[in-house]
């Protein structure tokens, strides 16, 4: 197993090209199944979760082809040969539950999995079932597996979801494109991948009408066709990377960054006195004197994303100032604290609220990663530490970012990745 070693104390300086979203690349990969025809992704991102979803898709029939250094991949579902999703697949990750809607909506029948992935809370399934049973689909839970059926096809209705769910707006939507009549998304998730996916399925001859706002409407089609698609740039790599210079200091271009996928975040850095700056094919990043403590609460999207928050921790670990975050995304992801405590940090967790008080310098330690977006932050705060700073358990980090080492050498990092001790 890897670990990734940071000597930190240097100030960053150069560019950082930004990659296509995971989160976008896991939701579109699946819409192969709603169509016999190809469906092309160019600007994907090369992760492991990307390669899960891969082998989970060719599990069911589809064939999953990586192109162009594996920034494009050539989809086809012409020839499925099951319609059930196994658990020794989809336990790895929760982007798994996206292949029920499009299954279902194709072929009136799926078996899948409950899923597994990052262990920050309970993230239930239970909305992505209530969604597709106002379409009405026929569900029953057992063995592990949700085992849906709609014998005469998906129908047309309403969908009201009491709280703002991405997963589950991205299910409902693919599902809607091909039942018989119109459904109504209510409440719907506005991120940008969401947006992202819609303009994909109408790109194969889907109807949908308000991607990005609160209320999707898409009114069901015979068939979907085939479609080349880009994916959107990762705004969780983009917004981790700005926080790179925030926290080392010096000045970095995030190359295919636009300030519409982060106005949220980039709100925040300027109120901790980080200049953010749009320049041609990019977002400029620059921190001259220390930070500022700033408070910040995670919202569904167009607010602070939960999955900056680590990252964003990790800066405010040494800024000037008392700062406070609260949690209300996710339960249970603060498990960073402690670790970010071991460098020094001082970090006080009372439920969903961590108050952190800035100190002059963070101290390189030993540490351990416990999810995807905390195996950054720790590395982030390594670059603001003095000394040696060594993450283990690094193989979350893989599922999310690629070639993170890389691409902070690349601007001045003191950064490698080790086999862990024994």
């Amino acid at each position: 197993m890897d670990q990734i070693v940071v000597r930190g104390g240097g100030e960053l300086n150069g560019r950082i090209p930004i990659a296509g979203a995971k989160n976008a690349a896991l939701t579109l990969m699946p819409a192969t199944l709603l169509s016999d025809e190809p469906l092309t992704l160019t600007n994907a991102p090369r992760l492991s979760d990307i390669r899960t979803m891969a082998t989970l898709l060719g599990s069911l029939g589809s064939e999953v082809a990586s192109m162009a250094d594996g920034r494009v991949l050539a989809l086809s579902s012409h020839g499925l040969r099951s319609h059930r999703a196994d658990y020794d697949i989809v336990r790895k990750m929760r982007a798994s539950i996206l292949v029920l809607g499009p299954l279902l909506a194709r072929d009136g029948q799926a078996e899948v999995s409950l899923p597994g992935g990052c262990a920050i809370g309970a993230r239930p399934v239970d909305l992505h079932l209530r969604a597709l049973e106002a379409m009405g689909a026929e569900l029953d839970l057992r063995d592990g597996y949700v085992h849906a059926k709609a014998p005469g096809g998906l129908k047309g209705g309403r969908v009201s979801f009491p709280f703002v769910s991405v997963g589950a707006t991205e299910n409902a939507l693919m599902a809607a494109t091909l039942a018989k009549g119109t459904t109504v998304i209510a409440n719907a998730a506005r991120e940008p991948e969401i947006v992202d996916l819609a303009r994909c399925l109408r790109a194969m001859g889907a109807q949908i009408d308000g991607e990005g706002t609160g209320t999707i409407t898409v009114q069901g089609v015979d068939r979907l066709g085939g479609a080349t698609h880009r994916v959107v740039a990762d705004r969780i790599e983009l917004g981790t990377y700005m926080l790179a210079p925030a926290i080392a200091g010096g000045e970095v271009v995030l190359e295919g960054g636009a300030l519409e996928l982060v106005s949220a975040f980039v709100e925040k850095l300027a109120g901790a006195g980080i200049d953010v700056e749009e320049v041609e094919g990019g977002l400029k990043v620059t921190r001259a004197d220390r930070a500022r403590a700033v408070d910040v609460t995670t919202e569904p999207f167009p607010g602070f994303p939960t999955d900056l928050q680590a990252q964003m921790m990790a800066m405010l670990c040494t800024a000037e100032g008392v700062s406070v975050l609260e949690e209300r995304i996710f339960e249970n992801r603060f498990m960073h604290a402690p670790e970010l405590a071991r460098m020094g940090a001082g970090i006080d967790v009372r439920g969903g609220t961590a108050t952190v008080t800035g100190v002059d310098r963070l101290k390189g330690a030993s540490v351990m990663a416990t999810d995807l977006r905390a195996s950054v932050s720790l590395i982030l705060a390594g670059l603001a530490a003095e000394g040696e700073t060594r993450v283990r358990r690094v193989y979350h980090l893989d599922r999310g970012y690629e070639a993170v080492e890389e691409k902070l050498r690349a601007v001045g990092a003191d950064i490698e990745r080790a086999p862990e001790d024994a």
